[in-house]
């Protein structure tokens, strides 16, 4: 196996101009680079916390350390067509830095383009704007701040299942409105205990969403490719699921989360092999009434399938931060679904995780992603290794859970 690995790296060194040898080379050199952040734009909210770093006024707080180390930091919001700013620095720049908010698509053409291109970073967690096997094909490095803002996620999901059981938005829109109609959202408000919630991937933010779940005594389920060892599944109080198919068809008018998928130690990305798992077919298997919460990525559901369930009340509610594209156009029919509570994609971008935590968390020091990210910019430039788990694609190979 270990010859067959060695072979296969070989044979890509000598099919690609952009040969492992070669990029690992320009990585351990030294010299000055051209780093370019793609971040959300602020405007006035820019200056009302200095905390917020993660928008393109405020530039991860990295600029100064940047430059004063003599490298050129680009920042933009400007990443759609032909003609933005992105597109300018293609063919230039050594870093690209993009975050899931605010996603910078880096697909084949671009990575084609980007001929000094060596490290694509994500600023939280989720790669999946990035073209990977062309990435992996270039020999190029992809890696993300992994355990950044489990807590920010798993903290917003727990919200959006208590909104979506409680009914809650539609008596919030009665008060904007001036009404008063406490009928109109008591007959589809329940309490979340002895509900059934099941997770569609239980890794860290899997996990950490369980644990906060078992105090509301519900009937916790989970499904994922792996099992959790006996003395943590024991401790959550949740139920390993093998068959997907098979713990859908338990929920009846109560509560799925949405897709949370285990990818790189993270539960918030998208494997290609998920893009559209949850098609028409997928969600006619759960019973008419279930609620959904997807804060893993847009693309792993249908959205016309979500659209027409929500229209036709088969899924009773649907929540998340996550769309596809992002940001989502204003046409996106998931603004204009009946009984939906979606916002943009917010849910890892607190202010906390924008900066340091320096508590144990599944007993790994977590670096917030402004932090994470300063880290590892700083292991690129000194020729040194990234975390093991932060890596996506290294030495031309993607991570296992992509393969």
């Amino acid at each position: 196996m270990a010859m067959r690995r060695v072979a296969s790296k070989v044979a890509r060194a000598f099919a690609s101009p952009s040969s492992l040898v070669f990029t690992r080379e320009l990585q351990a050199s030294s010299g000055n680079k051209k780093i370019v952040g793609v971040f959300y734009k602020a405007n006035e909210y820019a200056e009302m916390n200095p905390n917020f770093l993660g928008c393109a006024e405020n530039a991860l707080g990295i600029r100064e350390w940047l430059e004063s180390k003599g490298h050129q930091y680009i920042v933009t919001p400007d990443k759609e067509g032909p003609d933005c700013e992105l597109e300018k620095h293609i063919p230039d720049l050594h870093v690209l830095i993009s975050t899931p908010f605010h996603p910078a698509y880096v697909t084949a053409e671009r990575i084609k383009k980007a001929k000094n291109l060596q490290l694509l970073l994500t600023a939280g967690i989720g790669s999946d704007h990035v073209d990977l096997k062309a990435a992996a094909a270039a020999g190029l490095t992809v890696a993300e701040v992994t355990g950044s803002n489990t807590v920010s996620v798993a903290e917003d999901e727990l919200m959006r299942i208590l909104i979506l059981v409680r009914n809650f938005l539609p008596g919030h829109h009665q008060v904007i409105n001036g009404e008063w109609n406490v009928a109109g959202i008591a007959h589809r408000a329940y309490d979340l205990e002895g509900k059934t919630v099941g997770t569609v991937g239980a890794g860290r933010i899997g996990r950490l969403l369980l644990q906060r779940l078992k105090p509301f005594n519900c009937n916790l389920l989970y499904h994922d490719r792996l099992k959790m060892d006996s003395e943590l599944e024991n401790e959550i109080g949740a139920k390993f699921e093998e068959d997907l198919d098979k713990m859908l068809s338990k929920f009846r008018s109560q509560i799925l989360r949405g897709v949370e998928v285990a990818f790189l130690h993270t539960d918030s990305s998208l494997l290609m092999s998920l893009r559209g798992m949850f098609d028409k077919e997928k969600i006619a298997k759960l019973k008419k009434g279930v609620l959904i919460v997807n804060n893993a990525r847009g693309a792993i559901m249908d959205t016309q399938a979500v659209v027409d369930a929500c229209n036709s009340g088969h899924i009773a509610g649907y929540s998340g931060d996550v769309w596809y594209p992002q940001p989502a156009p204003k046409d996106h029919p998931w603004r204009y679904m009946p009984n939906q509570a979606m916002t943009p994609h917010i849910s890892g971008t607190t202010i906390d995780a924008q900066q340091t935590e320096k508590s144990l968390l599944w007993e790994t020091l977590q670096l917030r992603y402004a932090a994470g990210t300063k880290d590892m910019l700083d292991r690129y430039f000194k020729g040194e290794d990234f975390p093991a788990e932060n890596y996506i694609v290294k030495d031309g190979e993607l991570a296992p859970q992509y393969r």
